[in-house]
C-alpha cells in the first residue's frame, strides 16, 4: 500500500502490477505472458520488476514447488487514490476543487496563454 508519492510504481513496475491484478496471481512466465501482449520482455526483466515490487511491498510471492507464484498486495483503489494524490499535490496545490475545475474545462485561462497554446480547455486525451 502506498505510503507516500514515491511509492507510486514506474511504468513497467505498473505494468506487472496491472497484469497482476488482472490475474489474481502468476508466476514470472504467466506474469510475463500477459505482459509480452504489449511489451515483449526477458524473463529475467519480469523477475527483477516482481522482486522489486516484492521489496516495496505492493507484491507478495510464495513457494510453490521450485517457483514462486506472485499476488498484488497494493489494491488497484489504493494506487488510484496515490496517484491521484500526487497529481493534485503536484499540479493543483492540493486542490480537488481546482482539478475537476480544470477537468470540466473551466478552468481560468492565463493572459498570453492562448498565444503559446496553453490553458485549452478539456483533458488532453493523448496522456490518457
Amino acid at each position: 500500500m502506498p505510503r507516500s508519492t514515491r511509492d507510486i510504481p514506474p511504468p513497467l513496475e505498473l505494468l506487472c502490477l496491472r497484469t497482476l491484478w488482472s490475474i489474481a496471481e502468476g508466476n514470472v512466465n504467466d506474469v510475463r505472458r500477459v505482459v509480452a501482449e504489449s511489451r515483449p520482455l526477458a524473463y529475467t526483466t519480469i523477475m527483477t520488476v516482481l522482486d522489486r515490487l516484492v521489496r516495496k511491498g505492493m507484491i507478495v510471492r510464495r513457494k510453490v514447488g521450485r517457483a514462486f507464484v506472485y499476488s498484488p498486495r497494493a489494491s488497484r483503489d489504493s494506487m488510484r487514490r496515490a496517484a491521484v494524490r500526487e497529481l493534485l499535490d503536484g499540479f493543483f496545490d492540493g486542490s480537488e476543487e481546482e482539478l475537476v475545475r480544470f477537468l470540466r474545462g473551466s478552468e481560468p485561462r492565463v493572459e498570453g496563454a492562448a498565444a503559446a497554446g496553453e490553458g485549452d480547455a478539456g483533458i488532453d486525451t493523448v496522456l490518457l
